[in-house]
């Protein structure tokens, strides 16, 4: 029997290779005709099974060892509020919730301008060899030193200076994604009543649930996620109500900078408010519409199995593309980060997931497995992306000022480039998702919500439903980034808050108002300075911040893979350590050409400090003096955070020399081995 079962795996896991091979090979050489978007699904699903089953099962055996019997800081430190036994599942989705921003959804949308082929590739290899594997390890390395995050370990395991850097680096990289977030969010919104009407009704619904729960019906989670649900879909037809009632249209019709000074507000509440008013509930709501969402454009995708009209390759490799310059090596690489490889992953890697984990042995399940279903999240927007035909994906994705801001003129400059629309087409497509223009919609949003309706409507509805789906897509992103944005300042203003306690303790508690009144303003004030410079940027902000964020989120990780390959050479593991050690030396290359670019390339559109210099010889207004500082001043961010990077990658070469070499002393800051109480659990 046992031989029997052998002989069927093998049979089986062969299988799975083959499928994955041949998919994989059919979206690699395929050229010059469509392809069906169900060799992106067969790829990825077979991609995924073999990288948990093998990949993450040696990383799990033979490198971090995983033991059923040591007791995690849930079970030796459980207080009942930070450090909790907490059911696997549980601790899946709150993982994947926590860990599944925008960035799955809006950089392989943004890189589908390269053509669908170097997003696939960089999704599937970067999630299987880099993004799980960094998650997984840094998770494990948390769960055994008592839920500590990154920065501390940075600083026990790779020295003082590692662990200042990466402060600075997490501080940094919130910032800059919080401002990007926000920028996606306003021009989803932009000119868009149906949308605005939906996610301004989901504050108080946000409201009304925390009330419910806490004062009303005390405990009745079931009870409260039914009526958001149904106020949801409320929202949603009321959205279409106002959007078709001229004077209530008016009011929910605003433009970019007065929607972003009404997202800096609820940034501001969503931090200063007590959490059960209104992050928890909007939290709540949101991973309840995400994961319905997700499962249901998995299962449309299926269904209609649709053509990818995007070619493989397009003519913007070289880097002239509209959406944002710069060739496909590297910009590929940081324009798609959360779908492959994050660095704000090891944030909550070792921040909450680490105090809940139950048994060691359910860490593989939870980071290889969270990071994995993130990925397939990446996959879903790249079709999404690739269903339109091209010129529909230019059209909107491509600022005014690279195509012009007139309808017809647009049309012509995307016809010419040899993706052939009309302004017809586009005033029909507007007509069917019920907005009043789908053009210089950056940021990826509108783009991924056109996607996501044309499939949804051709597999469940019909093309009448197609505008509720749009903008049901709409609300669902809103919803999803949104929830970055109020946690993620929520997270900030912890993190100022313990680093202003060193000057008046007062100020590190985070219970006392001032302090957080302060301290809110303050990060909110950072974010919304790049959110503002995005929203009056002539090129559509994302040109230039969405890069920033990118190379900013990979040094993030390049920071965490540093950590992770220390301690795996300290465990006496050295031979195994190109596990982290390879992802790390590509990232490296990766950031590091970027951040050149960014810096020095002399074509206006790639190189901040050259448009600072190309508009310095322009004609000099308020409008331009006010760019130039900006471009300037994401030089200098690019250039700090590269050379406090460099500080850790020295600081951890050192290490690792001096214990290959024997000159340094060997010292794994592990809390105890503690016997669990839980030997009969072992999964």
């Amino acid at each position: 029997m046992n031989r029997m079962n052998k002989t069927l795996a093998i049979l089986g896991w062969g299988s799975v290779a083959i499928f994955g091979t041949v998919a994989v090979g059919a979206i690699a050489v395929r050229r010059g005709e469509p392809i069906n978007a169900l060799w992106l699904v067969v790829a990825a699903t077979c991609c995924y099974a073999l990288g948990y089953r093998f990949y993450s099962k040696f990383i799990a055996a033979r490198i971090l060892a995983l033991d059923g019997l040591r007791a995690t800081p849930a079970e030796r430190l459980e207080n009942g509020r930070d450090f909790l036994v907490t059911n696997k599942w549980v601790v899946f989705g709150h993982h994947f919730a926590a860990i599944a921003g925008p960035g799955p959804l809006v950089g392989p949308v943004l890189a589908a301008q390269f053509g669908y082929l170097p997003g696939t590739m960089w999704v599937l290899a970067g999630a299987v060899f880099a993004g799980c594997v960094q998650d997984l390890v840094i998770l494990l390395f948390s769960v055994r030193r008592d839920g500590k995050s990154l920065t501390e370990m940075a600083k026990d395991e790779i020295g003082r200076v590692g662990g200042f850097v990466a402060y600075v680096a997490v501080i940094s990289i919130l910032i800059i994604l919080l401002g990007v977030a926000a920028l996606i969010v306003v021009n989803a919104l932009k000119a868009s009543p149906w949308g605005l009407f939906t996610i301004a009704m989901t504050m108080p619904i946000a409201l009304l649930m925390g009330v419910y729960l806490r004062r009303i019906r005390p405990g009745k989670v079931l009870e409260v996620s039914a009526l958001g649900f149904v106020l949801v879909l409320a929202a949603i037809w009321g959205g279409q109500y106002v959007s078709q009632n001229a004077a209530l249209a008016r009011v929910f019709t605003l433009s970019a900078p007065a929607l972003a000074i009404l997202i800096m507000v609820y940034g501001f509440a969503a931090s200063a408010l007590p959490v059960w008013l209104l992050l928890a509930p909007r939290d709540y709501l949101s991973t309840f519409v995400k994961l319905g969402t997700i499962a249901l454009l998995g299962v449309g995708i299926v269904v209609l199995h649709p053509t990818l009209h995007m070619p493989a390759l397009t003519r913007f490799v070289d880097g002239t593309g509209p959406v944002f310059a710069g060739k496909v090596f590297p910009f590929a690489f940081i324009t798609i980060a959360c779908g492959a490889i994050s660095g704000f992953h090891s944030l909550i890697s070792s921040g909450t997931t680490p105090k809940l984990i139950a048994r060691e042995t359910q860490t593989r399940m939870v980071g290889y497995g969270a990071m994995m279903a993130e990925s397939a999240v990446a996959v879903m927007a790249i079709i999404a992306a690739c269903v339109m035909q091209p010129g529909v994906y230019f059209a909107i994705n491509s600022p005014a000022g690279i195509v012009g801001q007139a309808p017809a003129a647009a049309a012509a400059t995307i016809s010419s480039w040899g993706f052939p629309v009309t302004a017809a087409d586009m005033q029909a497509l507007a007509h069917a998702v019920g907005e009043q223009t789908l053009y210089n919609r950056t940021g990826g949003a509108p783009a991924f919500a056109v996607g996501m309706a044309h499939i949804f409507s051709h597999s469940l509805g019909g093309e009448t439903l197609m505008a509720l789906w749009y903008h049901f897509a709409i609300m669902f992103e809103a919803l999803f980034i949104l929830t970055i944005l109020d946690a993620g300042t929520r997270v900030a203003r912890f993190m100022v808050q313990d680093a202003l306690a060193h000057m008046y303790r007062p100020l590190g508690r985070t219970s006392w108002y001032p302090s957080i009144l302060a301290t809110s303003a303050l990060i909110v004030g950072a974010w919304g300075y790049f959110l503002w410079q995005g929203v009056k940027d002539p090129l559509g902000g994302i040109n230039s911040l969405w890069p920033l964020f990118g190379i900013s989120n990979q040094l993030l990780a390049t920071v965490a893979l540093c950590v992770a390959t220390t301690i795996i050479i300290k465990m006496h593991r050295a031979k195994y350590a190109a596990v982290t050690l390879v992802p790390l030396v590509w990232l490296v290359a990766v950031t590091f050409t970027a951040s050149w670019h960014k810096l020095f390339d002399p074509n206006p559109r790639v190189g901040f400090l050259s448009q600072a210099q190309a508009l310095a010889v322009g004609p000099a207004t308020s409008a331009t003096s006010k760019l130039i500082f900006n471009n300037r001043l994401d030089a200098a961010v690019t250039a700090i955070l590269v050379v406090m990077v460099t500080l850790v990658l020295v600081e951890s070469g050192r290490q690792w020399l001096g214990i290959l070499s024997g000159a340094k002393e060997v010292r794994v800051k592990e809390s105890p081995f503690v016997r669990t109480r839980f030997v009969e659990e072992q999964g």
